[in-house]
């Protein structure tokens, strides 16, 4: 520090806390919502700590000075925390083959009918990509049921919707015959998480359509100044501790299944999260960390790119490659991923 000016020292003293601030996000997939809910939100800004050390990485490498060596060991420390956020490359990609199955997944925010994009034509523009891309299975999440956006393309469908007069909710469409459905059913909440037994060829795979809880923030950063911080902060831990619960529903059903499982779907939370960590350690492997390439963005949030909708699969499945698509046609984008059985 002796050689730096006081322009540096004030620069490195706040690289110092970023660091440090990163370091400690390492732990947060470890610490229980239900325990401490205020630190488990920080989670949601973890991308933005990494992105900050990186700018400072940068900065010092460019200045020569051995201050970078601080946030180099921090980020290394962390690699995992880097390749869910931004993956390097895709050279893990197989070729394609018969024996691959095609997963869409897509929070379509009930294709538009409230106008939350000033246009009439999104729910067509959505079957439209649907069908140019021709997966073979499609999860739904906030699916809503009009008899004028049709998906009779797919052989086979489980809607389910929300309790009352709802026509709101979640699907599976898919190419392949369902022999068993179900519904978690979940309790105090519009989200839910629904399944399907697939029989592809002779084999049979159970796939997951999982929407946990909303965090219901907007992604303006403009609104979100407006917003009371404790308020906000309160109201975000809540939905953690609900997450939480939700997951614990989850894996409980998953430890029943009789077959290899894919999980698609709006986890509404990050993968330094709590319940992804939770997930993740029953075998199941984040499709886009293996195959996918630069930023995993699923979300329209204006401060960073953030990822809260994942493909997983049982680890007995081989990964063949993932797609991010960066089409505005919800406040989600779709992604996709191919995965053959052997």
């Amino acid at each position: 520090m002796k050689k730096l000016g006081l322009l540096n020292k004030l620069v490195f003293l706040i690289n110092s806390l970023a660091a440090f601030a990163l370091l400690f996000s390492y732990v947060l997939p470890y610490v229980s919502p239900e325990t401490f809910p205020v630190l488990s939100v920080f989670s949601l800004g973890v991308p933005l700590l990494i992105i900050i050390n990186i700018i400072f990485l940068g900065y010092w490498i460019v200045k020569l000075k051995k201050q970078f060596l601080l946030s180099l060991i921090i980020l290394l420390g962390g690699i995992s925390h880097i390749t869910s956020l931004y993956k390097f490359s895709n050279n893990t990609r197989k070729n394609h083959s018969e024996r691959d199955i095609s997963v869409l997944n897509y929070n379509v925010r009930m294709f538009n009918h409230y106008q939350w994009i000033k246009s009439d034509k999104i729910g067509e523009q959505i079957l439209e990509f649907v069908n140019q891309e021709d997966p073979a299975i499609f999860c739904v999440q906030e699916y809503y049921d009009n008899e004028k956006l049709n998906l009779s393309n797919f052989k086979y469908k489980y809607v389910k919707l929300k309790k009352g007069k709802s026509k709101s909710g979640q699907a599976i469409f898919t190419q392949y015959p369902i022999i068993n459905k179900g519904s978690l059913d979940l309790e105090n909440t519009g989200n839910n998480i629904i399944y399907v037994d697939l029989l592809i060829d002779r084999d049979t795979i159970r796939v997951y359509n999982v929407h946990l809880e909303s965090l219901r923030i907007s992604p303006e950063v403009d609104q979100l100044k407006n917003e009371d911080s404790e308020k906000l902060l309160g109201r975000i831990g809540s939905t953690f501790k609900m997450q939480q619960h939700q997951t614990e529903i989850f894996i409980e059903h998953l430890k029943t299944s009789p077959y290899k499982v894919i999980i698609s779907g709006d986890f509404n939370n990050t993968a330094y999260s709590y319940i992804y960590n939770k997930i993740t350690k029953e075998g199941m492997v984040d499709t886009f960390k293996t195959t996918g390439k630069g930023f995993g963005k699923t979300y329209d949030f204006d401060l960073f790119p953030i990822r809260i909708d994942f493909i997983l699969i049982s680890k007995e499945l081989e990964i063949v490659d993932f797609e991010n698509y960066d089409i505005k046609l919800s406040d989600h984008y779709p992604i996709m991923s191919r995965i053959r059985i052997h």
